[in-house]
């Protein structure tokens, strides 16, 4: 179980590698196996599944969205934590509220994400 200082640094460290667009800090939170299911992956990736496997698709995935968002930046609202889970609440660029639940494995990289948008 992480403690709250934890997760505001993993929070802070989240956001700001988004908003410097440094694809591989981005990465470094994610496990290998991750898996993530966004209805923005359905849109960009044009699967109905929304869902994005693997850390290396997931890099193809986070290059084509900053690529096709260059002037995406979030802005953190709220962290919560439950126990092997964070939910990072924020708007992006476009005003859009945003909250991924993030589950993590035992080395506290993310091996599970659920994104949610405002609607």
């Amino acid at each position: 179980m992480l403690n709250a200082q934890q997760v505001r640094q993993f929070a802070d460290h989240w956001i700001h590698a988004w908003n410097s667009h440094d694809l591989e800090a981005i990465l470094s939170h994610y496990s290998a196996d991750v898996v993530l299911t966004s209805p923005v992956a359905a849109q960009l990736l044009n699967d109905p599944s929304g869902t994005v496997a693997g850390r290396e698709a997931l890099s193809a995935y986070f290059k084509r969205g900053l690529e096709a968002y260059p002037n995406l930046t979030f802005t953190l609202h709220d962290v919560l934590c439950g126990l092997d889970t964070v939910v990072l609440y924020y708007t992006n660029h476009k005003g859009t509220k945003t909250a991924e639940v993030v589950q993590l494995g035992l080395d506290n990289k993310v091996v599970r994400v659920l994104a949610n948008y405002s609607v």
